[in-house]
């Protein structure tokens, strides 16, 4: 049993998998830290100040207040949309950014489209080879 979980464990997939997975945690990092440092900001200033990590609504009392770690710290219960908006923001950008690669990848790995081997006769519309200066089905000119 130890034989094959070392077969496993040190089989390409696995290593590959395993090294696709650290990577993405800290791509994940650097993507989150640039929609809550650099990309929200901006948009904050944009709508009027606001700062997305801030916007809460106080589900319990009538009580305000100034930010959310005030409300945490008085153990209110609140809905922090801000925090799921910048979720989003992070999502859609760590997509986009994969589809960036991926789509790079698969451009990389087609094999280029061979040219055709054959035209079609105009006349009788069968199939003739390229470099054909006459159908050898129906005799007519191709050109």
């Amino acid at each position: 049993m130890l034989r094959e979980f070392r077969e496993f464990a040190v089989r390409g997939d696995v290593v590959d998998l395993a090294v696709a997975v650290v990577i993405g945690a800290a791509f994940g990092k650097i993507v989150a830290s640039f929609v809550a440092d650099i990309l929200m900001p901006p948009i904050g200033r944009l709508l009027g100040g606001a700062e997305f990590s801030n916007l809460f609504i106080v589900l319990a009392g009538t009580q305000t207040f100034a930010t959310l770690a005030d409300a945490k710290k008085a153990g209110v219960p609140t809905l922090n949309y801000g925090v799921f908006l910048q979720t989003i923001f992070d999502f859609i950008i760590v997509t986009f950014a994969i589809f960036l690669v991926v789509r790079q990848v698969n451009s990389l790995r087609r094999p280029a489209a061979a040219p055709p081997a054959t035209k079609e006769c105009g006349l009788c519309f069968m199939a003739v080879p390229i470099r054909a200066t006459r159908c050898p089905h129906c005799t007519s000119q191709l050109s």
